[in-house]
């Protein structure tokens, strides 16, 4: 059964950082794509980052660009979500997934998420 856990959330100053970590486990995430996702209250669900299985290649959405870096320990199966320069428009739920195409199709079911809370 896949799982997968999202971690590191927390209350953050505006201009501030914080690392995201989800832990995944049920298969061999080393050859999947992964990505993160943010839903904000009363908003939709959108894409943030992906990062390919060999992590050579990556996709940010034009909010996070030059902001957030995504990357991956494929030995442990965590994939990262580095946040610098927080904004308060980046506060959300976020959740990461396995890509089923690249860059922002899913392959599994959504874990509970992470909350992440930006104050001006």
């Amino acid at each position: 059964q896949v799982q997968l856990v999202e971690s590191g959330g927390g209350l953050v100053q505006a201009g501030g950082s914080l690392r995201l970590s989800c832990t995944a486990s049920g298969r061999t995430f080393s050859n999947y794509a992964m990505a993160w996702f943010r839903q904000a209250p009363e908003k939709e669900r959108e894409f943030v980052a992906a990062l390919s299985s060999r992590a050579d290649t990556t996709a940010y959405a034009e909010s996070v660009k030059g902001r957030f870096t995504i990357s991956r320990d494929s030995a442990k199966n965590i994939v990262y979500l580095q946040m610098d320069s927080l904004k308060p428009e980046d506060t959300a739920v976020y959740y990461c997934n396995t890509l089923r195409t690249w860059p922002r199709t899913v392959l599994d079911a959504w874990g509970q998420g992470t909350l992440v809370t930006v104050s001006s």
